[in-house]
């Protein structure tokens, strides 16, 4: 049975904007591919309600799961949650459970529950909620969407209470081989052995160091065999990884 499918969307103008980098994608795919779940897609989308609702129906319905990221602290831009709400027909507002966290966070750290935080607290009616072990703000779940932070800390964090809860296939065995020449050279064996062994994903990814050119070829499968069966083929071809 193939492993369960997945998308991401990252929100936020200051991706888009260049003014902050994403980490959070490849953090997810790595997690997930340890998890059994295959990230098919990724998005970079701005801090748009129409944009966000587009998406996010376009992606739950091809998708087994997808995760989201940024857009749901506590200013006016932060909109996520209102657009995924309706993205999946649901109504949005401040809920109990939610505002009870934020309340038990602010009054430990003596801090005031203003009207700007308990932002935080919107959450679509129906979602379960994620935690948040950091900033206590929680993210959620509604049917097959999960919305997260943008901050990397709180997205990682709350991906590891996450990710058990959710059902995972076989995860990805790799394996690779350095090889000291150009991939115009490897190509054609390298398709050859692409046609020959369907159950494996083969990818080549050049590299140049020193004036030399070459790549690392990357075996991929969910059968630890057939990766192996693979790479024993590669050292044949390429003996000294030349």
């Amino acid at each position: 049975m193939p492993n369960p499918t997945a998308a991401m969307l990252v929100i936020g103008d200051e991706i888009l904007s260049g003014r902050t980098r994403d980490s959070n994608m490849n953090h997810l795919a790595k997690a997930l591919t340890d998890h059994g779940i295959s990230l098919q897609e990724a998005r970079m989308i701005s801090d748009d309600h129409g944009v966000i609702v587009g998406h996010v129906q376009a992606l739950s319905g091809s998708y087994d799961h997808v995760f989201t990221s940024g857009g749901i602290g506590p200013t006016h831009d932060d909109i996520t949650a209102e657009a995924v709400a309706e993205a999946m027909g649901a109504a949005c507002g401040i809920r109990d459970d939610a505002r009870a966290i934020l309340q038990a966070h602010y009054d430990k750290s003596g801090q005031e529950l203003n009207e700007a935080r308990l932002r935080m607290a919107r959450i679509p009616e129906g979602a379960t909620l994620i935690d948040n072990p950091i900033s206590a703000a929680p993210g959620f779940t509604l049917g097959n969407v999960h919305v997260m932070a943008g901050v990397p800390k709180i997205f990682e964090a709350m991906l590891e209470g996450l990710l058990p809860t959710l059902t995972g296939g076989a995860p990805m065995v790799s394996a690779s081989l350095r090889i000291e020449r150009g991939e115009g050279d490897i190509a054609g064996p390298l398709s050859t052995l692409a046609e020959a062994n369907p159950d494996v994903s083969l990818g080549s990814y050049p590299f140049t160091q020193n004036g030399m050119h070459g790549s690392n070829v990357v075996a991929r499968s969910q059968d630890a065999a057939a990766v192996a069966r693979v790479m024993a083929a590669l050292q044949k071809l390429f003996p000294t990884g030349t």
